[in-house]
């Protein structure tokens, strides 16, 4: 197979959204910290809606980018969390897919604590082929061909080989 043809992991985004501020999001950073190892970085609020009590601007949430094998790894651990399956309704048309966590005291080394509570996570994977950078370039920005991208069979296959997941 052509290496350039090679579909591969561009970024794993790990998302925890609670909603409002204070401490039930320092909890939420604390745990995606040690889930990940990386520092989180807060999401702000894009709109106001008052039913809610949300507020334009207000942090809702804190999120993780991980890229090459810090990536892998928790990508690996994750997968085996939900048992290798994915819904094939997870995929949009790129052949990125996401799924969620529903308890961070799935992952090693996690464990209840009553003050904190549980929380769920977002996990969402950007695959990629190499060439990419022609279409995200500034100067002499390309349209990447249409052979150049991942579609979701290739997305399914990936997933198949690399990490043994089903997808229903």
């Amino acid at each position: 197979m052509n290496p350039n043809r090679a579909v591969a992991v561009d970024k794993v985004v790990v998302h925890m959204g609670v909603g409002e501020a204070g401490d039930k999001l320092v909890n939420a950073e604390r745990i995606i910290s040690e889930i990940t190892g990386n520092t989180p970085v807060r999401s702000v609020a894009k709109q106001t809606l008052p039913a809610f009590g949300i507020r334009k601007g207000a942090p809702m949430s804190c999120r993780v980018t991980l890229r090459g094998d810090t990536a892998h790894k928790f990508l690996e651990t994750s997968i085996r969390i939900v048992e290798n399956k994915i819904n094939s309704r997870a995929f949009d048309k790129q052949g990125n897919f996401s799924f969620g966590i529903e308890e961070h005291t799935d992952y090693p080394g996690q464990s209840y604590d009553p003050k904190v509570g549980i929380f769920g996570l977002d996990v969402t994977v950007v695959l990629r082929r190499n060439g990419v950078r022609i279409a995200r370039r500034h100067i002499q920005q390309k349209k990447l061909p249409l052979k150049q991208q991942v579609t979701i069979d290739d997305a399914k296959v990936f997933l198949k080989d690399r990490y043994s997941v089903e997808v229903q």
